[in-house]
């Protein structure tokens, strides 16, 4: 839309909208289908993951794992992208899935490092579990 701007090196994915005034700092990656709102800006070397929401007017730091909302100062898991899930004919149990995973990662009392192997231990090892697991392990920025 109007006046975003995509600074140098960035990996823009398919079917990303950015809205009026969202600016992307150097070697962004976004992933594809997302969505970042208006006036959102994200710090280079940061990396959205696929079907991600980012809120208008607030600030990615850290990398923001696949199929979620991040919103809030600073930015955080505010619940899954289950809108662009459905309209991306998501599954019901896929859905459910990734639900748990973030509940568990971002809502159990457990730390982070703890959170990530009580969800390889126990949460369905679907292909979008394994992405979100691959994608806070491989993150240089830390996860929001």
């Amino acid at each position: 839309m109007a006046c975003t701007h995509i600074a140098h090196d960035c990996i823009v994915g398919n079917n990303v909208i950015m809205a009026n005034i969202a600016t992307l700092g150097g070697h962004v990656e976004i992933g594809d289908w997302c969505n970042i709102g208006g006036g959102a800006m994200i710090h280079q070397f940061v990396k959205i993951g696929r079907q991600s929401l980012i809120g208008g007017g607030f600030s990615a730091k850290q990398d923001v794992p696949p199929f979620i909302i991040g919103a809030g100062i600073p930015l955080r898991f505010v619940g899954i992208n289950k809108t662009g899930l459905e309209r991306r004919k998501f599954s019901e149990e896929v859905r459910a899935l990734i639900k748990k995973t973030y509940r568990t990662y971002f809502k159990s009392k457990l730390n982070r490092g703890d959170a990530l192997k009580k969800i390889k231990n126990e949460i369905s090892q679907i292909d979008e579990v394994k992405e979100i697991v691959s994608f806070i392990e491989s993150s240089s920025r830390g996860i929001i």
